[in-house]
């Protein structure tokens, strides 16, 4: 079978060698790539590496590849967004798994592990400000994953169906998708230390979170039916907006990935803590030594 050419329109490939966006090249990718959403993160990341073999920045795209304790890892910034994390993910992916050169699926697939390190806000009383959510499985509602074949197979079907029937999901928002992290990296990375549960991924940090500021939103209980909603004893534990897109992709490519995050708003207690950065270090350096 011959094998799967990829054009110059769908495989970008700038004058250097480099994948369009995030402007790296195949050598510079480590298997353990821990991805966090603000390009500075990475730094703070970063500074705990052994050794630093590079460094490249392209727009909201910060990348460091490095060592820790003898692994070689890159830390990558993804910005905000399940759009963000369609382009580093597939971005990620074609480093892995495409010759540059003939622009052809390599022989052998290379499986990367990823870990977001990320805040949300938290829906449950067990989850207060400056705890640690693993996200077991995320429902989308973005609808990014809709627009690939194959989504229902990495997707939890029934868990969709229970979720629209309870929030009597209004099909003009498009349809969530339920992606599941990978089972072996979610033990691996949140052991007996970390809340797991279910996540929301938003798209978007005011109205589809139920914040209400001058424009009113479509459904002023939204938030009550969320934190209300349990499936197979977990519950929904906390928003963000980029878990779905990243298990759901990971999956489809054939990674591993999963999200972690740190509490910095309490949705249910109103509470916020906007000096998180201070203390988001603890779990930097847990997902460190664990990935």
């Amino acid at each position: 079978m011959a094998k799967k050419h990829f054009p110059e329109s769908e495989l970008i490939i700038n004058s250097d060698g480099s994948c369009f966006h995030l402007h790296l090249k195949p050598e510079q990718l480590a298997d353990k790539i821990i991805l966090v959403g603000d390009p500075a993160r990475v730094d703070t990341v970063a500074a705990h590496f052994d050794t630093k073999e590079c460094e490249v920045a392209s727009r909201e795209f910060h990348t460091i590849t490095g060592t820790y304790k003898g692994k070689r890892i890159t830390c990558q910034s993804h910005g905000i967004g399940c759009d963000n994390i369609d382009i580093v993910v597939n971005e990620l992916d074609t480093l892995a798994n495409i010759d540059y050169q003939t622009r052809e699926e390599r022989d052998e697939h290379r499986t990367l592990t990823m870990v977001r390190i990320g805040t949300c806000g938290g829906l449950q009383p067990f989850t207060p400000t400056g705890c640690f959510v693993a996200s077991v499985k995320s429902i989308g509602f973005d609808g990014l994953l809709n627009y690939y074949a194959g989504r229902n197979v990495v997707c939890d079907i029934p868990m969709e169906r229970a979720f629209t029937q309870h929030m009597q999901w209004d099909p003009i928002k498009g349809a969530p998708y339920v992606a599941v992290a990978n089972e072996e990296l979610i033990d691996q990375i949140a052991q007996d230390d970390m809340v797991r549960g279910y996540t929301v991924a938003c798209g978007g940090f005011y109205g589809p979170q139920g914040r209400q500021l001058r424009a009113d939103i479509a459904d002023p209980d939204q938030n009550k039916k969320i934190e209300s909603f349990e499936y197979e004893g977990m519950k929904i534990c906390n928003f963000e907006m980029e878990s779905s897109a990243l298990a759901g992709l990971a999956s489809l490519l054939g990674h591993r990935a999963m999200t972690c995050c740190m509490v910095i708003a309490n949705r249910y207690a109103q509470k916020m803590n906007t000096e998180y950065k201070n203390s988001i270090d603890t779990l930097i350096q847990k997902v460190l030594e664990r990935i």
